[in-house]
């Protein structure tokens, strides 16, 4: 894989992005489908190097392995007025 699609891929899946599982092409171990992890990094392979929320890792190879970007959580946003006297 050249360069400029290792870059691609790392633009596309940064550390703490969020996945789920689909298939995996892998007769040694693959890891089930709709097990869902977050990416730890993007090796100059382009692999996916994942931290799957059962506790194993083992990386997603993109055109590969199928899976699904998950929406990012969603967080609570407190906003608080200033207070003002007159």
């Amino acid at each position: 894989m050249d360069r400029k699609m290792v870059n691609f891929i790392k633009e596309q899946y940064p550390p703490g992005t969020r996945i789920r599982l689909n298939s995996m092409d892998d007769p040694y171990a693959p890891i089930l489908p709709g097990t869902e992890g977050e990416v730890d990094f993007v090796d100059d392979a382009g692999q996916l190097h994942m931290k799957w929320d059962n506790g194993r890792s083992l990386a997603l190879i993109p055109g590969e392995d199928s899976f699904t970007v998950l929406p990012p959580k969603l967080t609570s946003l407190k906003l608080y007025m200033p207070l003002t006297a007159d």
